[in-house]
C-alpha cells in the first residue's frame, strides 16, 4: 500500500475516513464553530473556501504527496475537522502529520489524542516509518503544546520559513517522533486515550 492510498482508521469514538466532497457541508459548519479561520497563526479554511480546500487536498493525494482525512465523530456521524499524512517521502520512509484542525466544540475532548494514536500506529506499524514529523507556527502555542503532549521532540525552528496568507513570515517549529521512540510514545498515548473514556 502506498502512503497516499485512501484508508479508514477508527476507534469507538472517532473515525478518520478518506476526505471527499461529501464532507463539505459538515466541514463548513465545523469551521464556523469558533470562527477558526480568524486565527492569524494557522490556516483553517473559511467556510466559503472549504470546497476549494477539499479539492486542493485531493489533488495532492493524486500527486502522491498527501493522504487527506475527514475526522468524523462516530456519535453524530458528522465530520468535525480534517487531518493529513503530508510531505510524503516513501523512499526515506518519512511523512508529516499536519494540516489538522477540529471544530472548537470538540477541542480538548480527547479527539486529537485518539486521532494521533491511530495515525502514528498506522505510520510506524503498517508503513514502517523511520520518522513522523509535525510542523507548526512558532506563535501557535496551543498547537506546540499539543504536539509536545504527544511525546514529539523539537528538532529545530526554521526561521522565516513560510509566507502566511496575511503576508507575515512564519517561523516553523519542526518536531518528530522516531521509530525507536514509538513504543514509549504509544504507551503514553494509549494511557491518555483511556483516561478520556
Amino acid at each position: 500500500m502506498a502512503y497516499a492510498d485512501p484508508i479508514t482508521l477508527r476507534d469507538e469514538i472517532v473515525s478518520l475516513v478518506p476526505l471527499s466532497s461529501d464532507h463539505e457541508a459538515d466541514l463548513k459548519e465545523a469551521s464556523e464553530d469558533g470562527e477558526l479561520w480568524k486565527l492569524w497563526y494557522t490556516t483553517v479554511p473559511k467556510p466559503e473556501d472549504m470546497g476549494a480546500e477539499i479539492s486542493r487536498r485531493l489533488d495532492l493525494q493524486k500527486a502522491g504527496s498527501m493522504c487527506p482525512f475527514a475526522i468524523v465523530d462516530n456519535a453524530s456521524g458528522k465530520a468535525v475537522g480534517m487531518t493529513t499524512y503530508m510531505n510524503i517521502d516513501e523512499a526515506n520512509r518519512r511523512l508529516e502529520i499536519g494540516s489538522t484542525w477540529y471544530r472548537k466544540s470538540v477541542q480538548r475532548g480527547g479527539f486529537n489524542t485518539r486521532c494521533k494514536l491511530m495515525l502514528l500506529t498506522h505510520a510506524f506499524e503498517e508503513f514502517n516509518c523511520n520518522a513522523v514529523e509535525f510542523c507548526t507556527h512558532f506563535m501557535n502555542r496551543q498547537s506546540r503544546a499539543a504536539i509536545e503532549r504527544l511525546g514529539a521532540k523539537l528538532d529545530g525552528i526554521l526561521r522565516s520559513h513560510k509566507m502566511m496568507p496575511d503576508g507575515s513570515l512564519r517561523d516553523t517549529c519542526v518536531y518528530s517522533i522516531l521509530a525507536h521512540e514509538w513504543p514509549t510514545v504509544k504507551t503514553h498515548l494509549t494511557f491518555q486515550r483511556d483516561k478520556t473514556r
